[in-house]
């Protein structure tokens, strides 16, 4: 039988026996699991530690576990940073949960000149990151900012990270081993000529995602996963 793994906040203290008051969780367990004592299950509480769990008891308020044993985390090998140009909510979705699962630490939606949808649920969003957390074994959750516009994004992240600009030809993507870096992904127009002129005086290095014109959601999997 598959194990169910669920993520916890932070302050959680996975102690060895210790009783959960989360509601959702209960909520989740009760009626949509199904669960009943003996079964077990796998916590995780962000970059911390991650415990094999059995239920000892289970009621609508509360559920007292024993800890079976620990887990070896499973966690990104680099921070990713990747900060693209608000889609249709879908779209945004969908890259929120494949980047998830390929390691991004931090997601940072952005509003460019081109950008035409510019509503964006962060409380959604990072529900969706927290599942794709759990189902697709990884140990911690990645952060997920408010948007921003593109030139406080650049103000506030371009002297603390390597910022690529990634777009249809450019240089290829650069190994990164041991570093922290961030992903530039423009909208469906593309950047405009101001932000190109903006990219350059900034330094900013440009990464070829191949030959063909992709999808913005398609070029921040693309990219990410040659960065992870």
């Amino acid at each position: 039988m598959r194990l169910h793994r669920f993520y916890v906040v932070p302050d959680t203290k996975l102690e060895k026996d210790f009783w959960l008051h989360d509601q959702q969780l209960l909520w989740q367990w009760n009626k949509v699991l199904r669960f009943r004592p003996g079964q077990e299950v796998i916590l995780f509480a962000g970059q911390k530690t991650e415990r094999l769990y059995k239920l000892a008891e289970i009621s609508k308020t509360e559920a007292r576990l024993a800890l079976v044993t620990e887990i070896k985390l499973k966690l990104p090998q680099r921070h990713v940073y990747l900060f693209w140009s608000l889609l249709k909510r879908e779209n945004n979705e969908y890259i929120i949960q494949k980047c998830t699962e390929l390691g991004v630490s931090n997601f940072v939606p952005i509003l460019s000149e081109r950008t035409i949808k510019k509503d964006f649920n962060p409380e959604r969003a990072k529900r969706i990151a927290i599942e794709a957390s759990e189902q697709c074994g990884r140990g911690s959750v990645p952060v997920v900012r408010e948007p921003l516009h593109l030139e406080k994004a650049l103000e506030q992240y371009k002297e603390k990270l390597e910022l690529y600009v990634c777009q249809q030809g450019g240089n290829p993507i650069p190994s990164i081993e041991g570093k922290s870096a961030g992903l530039l992904i423009g909208p469906e127009g593309g950047w405009s000529e101001s932000e190109q002129k903006m990219f350059s005086s900034s330094g900013l290095t440009s990464l070829g995602l191949g030959d063909f014109t992709l999808r913005a959601e398609t070029a921040a999997i693309v990219a990410s996963s040659k960065l992870l």
